[in-house]
C-alpha cells in the first residue's frame, strides 16, 4: 500500500500544539479591512482552536 500524503491545504492552515489542539487563524482578515472596527481587527489577529467538531476531520487530513 502507498504511503499517506497528507493534504497541503491543511498542513499550511493548522498547527498541532502540545496538548493535542489544533491552532488556526481566523478569515476575514486580508482585505477590506476599512470598515472594520480596530478591535475586530486586532481580535482578528490573534489564533483560535479548531472546534472539537471538526478535529476529527482535519487530524485525518494531516495524517496524525
Amino acid at each position: 500500500m502507498p504511503k499517506m500524503k497528507t493534504k497541503a491545504g491543511a498542513k499550511k492552515r493548522f498547527k498541532l500544539t502540545g496538548s493535542g489542539k489544533l491552532k488556526r487563524k481566523h478569515a476575514f482578515k486580508s482585505h477590506i479591512l476599512t470598515k472594520k472596527e480596530t478591535k475586530q481587527k486586532h481580535n482578528l489577529t490573534k489564533t483560535g482552536y479548531v472546534n472539537k467538531s471538526d478535529e476529527k476531520s482535519i487530524k485525518l487530513q494531516l495524517g496524525i
